[in-house]
């Protein structure tokens, strides 16, 4: 089974945008800490964050929070 993206959601093509403009964006995770950095990918499972040059990915089910900063 493929999972896809669904690109009619709200929340994909808002972050499809941050990712298209590359915005900064702040994360903050179940364990209460925040990521900040730039949106580099996004599949159905996971965000791929570049924190300094550093590519940090983050399952969706760690997010608690995202906001474009």
């Amino acid at each position: 089974m493929t999972l896809e993206l669904e690109s009619g959601l709200p929340s994909t093509r808002l972050l499809q945008t941050y990712l298209r403009d590359k915005r900064t964006v702040e994360v903050k995770l179940v364990t209460g800490d925040t990521i900040t950095g730039t949106l580099a990918w996004q599949d159905p499972n996971c965000l791929c964050i570049d924190v300094d040059g550093a590519p940090t990915i983050l399952w969706r089910s760690a997010l608690v929070a995202l906001k474009g900063a």
